[in-house]
């Protein structure tokens, strides 16, 4: 059975695990608040792409999230962020919820809830400081 992804935010991030998932075999569902941010995707996508408000709860129930087995959510905005994985969480009970914030200290926000969380600054903080190291030798 293929696993059905929702992906909210089509930035450079959000476009390419669209990509990624697609190429997998998912069936991927690419939502954003603004139609122009799908043009990131690749002709070779044939996932679906939604405009749609995805902190709007009909919006989320329209699109089947009932149904989502994955959930990726990875606007820049972290109060977006944060409520759109607690109310798939709560409310849609949906298994994987993966998410991107860029504070890491609202770690504290998703501690016991099951939801994982990226976090770019540190991602890249820790990348800057293997190479920095590695140029010292």
């Amino acid at each position: 059975m293929r696993k059905k992804t929702f992906i909210i935010g089509c930035g450079r991030l959000g476009s390419s695990i669209a990509l990624d998932a697609y190429a997998r075999g998912d069936n991927v569902t690419v939502i954003d608040i603004d139609e122009n941010s799908f043009d990131r995707l690749s002709d070779s996508f044939a996932g679906y792409t939604e405009v749609a408000d995805a902190t709007d709860a009909k919006s989320l129930e329209v699109l089947g999230i009932h149904d989502v087995t994955e959930l990726i959510i990875t606007t820049g905005n972290d109060n977006d962020n944060l409520f759109i994985a607690h109310l798939a969480n709560k409310i849609y009970n949906v298994p994987n919820i993966y998410v991107r914030l860029n504070n890491p200290e609202e770690r504290a926000l998703i501690e016991e809830t099951g939801i994982k969380a990226i976090y770019p600054f540190q991602l890249s903080f820790e990348a800057f400081s293997k190479l920095k190291k590695e140029g010292e030798k």
